[in-house]
């Protein structure tokens, strides 16, 4: 890595230099030209966000904070999915809510005991984990797409849907 710096160094000095020896010399007894320099444009220095009612100081590039947020967590949104992917994992989804209802309310939910379940109603092997006491879980429909939910001490979620942008069925921490 230290060598491509100094590849890249040593081709930026000779451009640079260069530029240098390309002004022709002048020819005895002219007479000098002023050199001319090139109107100067204000190059954005610093990112600033845009606020109501506030104008930006000189050499911001505004940006909207909001929608800069949004992009950031677009990580977690689902991919769409087909009509006949969403019906193959609802019809999975539809008997597996029974399942982990009757799980949750047998015995203290675990990790295991959650992932057999899933395995045990056709479904593959999921994306399981533990969140402040609730089991979360993804798992990869029958034919595309996400069945995934969560099971709590109150209540059961199973819902059908797409990969997330990330990839897999369960969103990363």
């Amino acid at each position: 890595m230290a060598r491509i710096a100094r590849i890249w160094g040593g081709l930026v000095m000779a451009v640079l230099l260069s530029g240098c020896a390309m002004q022709a010399p002048a020819s005895p007894g002219a007479a000098a030209t002023p050199a001319t320099t090139p109107a100067a444009t204000p190059t954005p220095t610093a990112a600033c966000p845009q606020v109501e009612g506030v104008e930006l100081p000189p050499g911001c590039a505004p940006y909207d904070p909001d929608q800069a947020m949004a992009q950031n967590d677009r990580y977690r949104d689902r991919m769409e999915i087909s009509a006949d992917a969403a019906a193959a994992a609802e019809g999975l989804a539809g008997s597996l809510r029974p399942v982990l209802d009757a799980l949750r309310s047998s015995s203290p939910i675990s990790i295991d005991a959650v992932e057999q379940a899933i395995m045990d109603a056709g479904l593959g092997r999921p994306q399981i984990r533990e969140d402040y006491g609730d089991i979360l879980f993804g798992v990869a429909g029958p034919e595309g797409g996400c069945v995934f939910g969560a099971v709590t001490a109150d209540a059961v979620s199973v819902e059908v849907g797409g990969n997330i942008m990330d990839g897999g069925c369960l969103p990363a921490q």
